[in-house]
């Protein structure tokens, strides 16, 4: 019995350190450096260094959008604006999401331009390897065929060098967050030309978005189906990491959205991450050349996503155009053969009652159905045990003086009375990645974001809002202030251990008895959705182990 409380604790502990271990110290698929082999392309010359630098804190986006000559772009995603001057993606607001819960709070602004506070900016175009050739860059001004970008009306820009060579880019968007980059050139230099195209997302990080978390942030993609996530301390100024890849995706990842260049699928790509600067990152590619004979006319495609990371939409892009591993770009973990699948389940419950708490729930009492015959042979080993704990503390004042025989016939009683005292543990040992996996869905999955339950929960993804301070109005040390749900799992994890048998040994007793105020306060920080699954998945088992006592006959 006291080998079999140890083990179960011990499980409950080893569940909490695999947590904070996976996440903390290994937050996702750590990247491999790769050199990438030299080839005869071009790198792409940072010429909008200077413009990058961010302004003083008191810029203001607005004026900044309003100097420049843009066209705008909507759908029911995403509204914004293409900056005329370079062509560029550089304002864009998802319209679905709220920077936070209040009325008045506006939309999730993910690009911005350069000379804002934090930028955060996509470009594409073409490198003339000889350096001889006028080309559209940064500080090039379109010509625009259009007033505004839709699913519906593409943008054609247009810009002539004056000798000979006519660029053409036409602009699609879809009804979510992907655009499509056509880029053509007329040849009418008389020569044959030979250009590289590439494309670059460029961006300015704050301190606090370049720390660590449980959800990888920072520069990530899929390089030759391998995926790759770099951590922005990874790098120091004029540092880079380099790879060749056909097909995959690069860019940046934050916690809930990121943009990504979308790589051939049939060509081969050289792909580079950077820093250029203080704060300053940026992750490119440039392709294989484009060759263009005089007189006739050279294109290629390119793909930019930003946006938001919902799980079926990156799916569907996988899947429709074929975007190698697309739904990597979410922090899936180490768990991912059961992450992705718990938010499939959670995400179809969702969709059939409409709330995520209630599905939170139901995803509870199914995982219990589940686990339903496993568990009964462990309660119903425990329940043997607690009845025979007269006879085991008789036994043990009997030969507390001989080890090896006490523990001999503490083996004879188990025979006898049919019980396993390992038994117990094995529900407990196959909740470690079911909670893990649950925890991890509820940290990564921006359909939880914001999503509310019932009375004072209105953010699954955060904790408990109605904390100790709330209530009372006096200081409580942050760790201490904890909500009511945490308070109320705490509860029926004492309720559950008082059906338990008790410790042999008065330490392990008093340990023991502190496990649940410990992990009380433990998961107090942690997503409200994942206590409330917790109190609703021990008050399943406190049930189910009831039945089995009285069954039993134990009191």
């Amino acid at each position: 019995m006291k080998e079999d409380m140890k083990g179960l604790y011990a499980a409950i502990l080893l569940s909490m350190a695999v947590i904070f271990a996976t996440n903390w110290l290994f937050p996702g698929k750590t990247s491999v450096s790769e050199n990438m082999a030299e080839t005869a392309k071009p790198e792409i010359k940072n010429e909008i260094t200077a413009e990058s630098a961010p302004a003083s804190p008191s810029s203001d986006i607005a004026a900044v959008i309003r100097a420049d000559k843009r066209v705008t772009l909507a759908n029911d995603a995403v509204r914004g604006s293409i900056r005329l001057k370079g062509a560029r993606f550089d304002e864009l607001y998802l319209s679905k999401y709220k920077q936070t819960l209040e009325e008045d709070s506006g939309n999730v602004e993910l690009l911005a331009p350069a000379r804002s506070v934090a930028p955060y900016y996509a470009e594409f175009g073409f490198i003339d390897a000889a350096g001889k050739l006028k080309l559209p860059n940064g500080e090039t001004l379109w010509t625009a065929k259009g007033s505004k970008l839709t699913p519906q009306t593409p943008l054609i820009l247009e810009w002539n060098n004056g000798s000979g060579l006519k660029f053409i880019r036409k602009i699609s968007l879809d009804e979510n967050y992907m655009f499509t980059i056509e880029q053509s050139v007329e040849n009418n230099s008389g020569n044959q030309v030979r250009l590289y195209p590439y494309g670059l997302i460029n961006k300015n990080t704050s301190e606090e978005e370049s720390a660590s978390s449980i959800v990888h942030e920072g520069m990530s993609g899929v390089i030759d189906s391998t995926l790759k996530e770099l951590k922005y301390s990874d790098f120091e100024d004029g540092e880079k990491e380099e790879f060749t890849s056909k097909g995959g995706w690069i860019g940046f990842s934050g916690h809930y959205w990121f943009s990504a260049l979308i790589l051939d699928g049939h060509q081969q790509s050289n792909v580079k991450f950077a820093q250029t600067g203080k704060n300053t990152y940026q992750t490119d590619f440039v392709g294989e050349a484009l060759t263009i004979a005089p007189g006739s006319v050279g294109t290629v495609q390119h793909r930019f996503f930003a946006g938001a990371k919902e799980i079926t939409l990156l799916d569907d892009y996988t899947q429709n155009l074929h975007i190698d591993k697309f739904d990597l770009a979410v922090d899936f973990g180490w768990y991912y053969f059961l992450t992705k699948p718990f938010f499939y389940i959670l995400d179809f419950l969702y969709k059939l009652i409409g709330n995520m708490g209630w599905a939170i729930l139901i995803f509870a009492a199914l995982l219990r159905l589940a686990m339903f015959p496993v568990a009964n042979k462990s309660y119903e080993s425990m329940s043997k045990m607690k009845k025979v704990q007269p006879k085991m503390q008789a036994l043990q004042e009997k030969f507390k003086d001989d080890k090896m025989k006490l523990q001999q016939e503490m083996m004879e009683l188990y025979r006898k009375e049919k019980i396993n005292p390992a038994s117990g543990c094995l529900p407990l040992l196959i909740q470690i990645p079911i909670f893990f996996s649950l925890y991890k869905v509820l940290n990564i999955a921006i359909e939880i974001r914001h999503a509310p339950f019932i009375f004072w929960i209105k953010d699954l993804s955060a904790p408990d809002p109605l904390t100790i301070s709330v209530i009372t109005h006096l200081p409580v040390p942050g760790f201490l202030d904890i909500g009511v749900w945490p308070i109320i799992m705490g509860l029926t994890m004492y309720v559950q251990q008082k059906l338990n048998p008790k410790p042999a040994n008065p330490d392990q007793a008093r340990m023991f008895a502190l496990m649940p105020l410990i992990f009380m306060f433990m998961l107090g920080h942690f997503a409200s959705g994942l206590v409330i699954y917790w109190t609703l998945s021990n008050i399943l088992s406190i049930i189910q182990q009831k039945v089995i006592m009285k069954k039993l006959g134990v009191d």
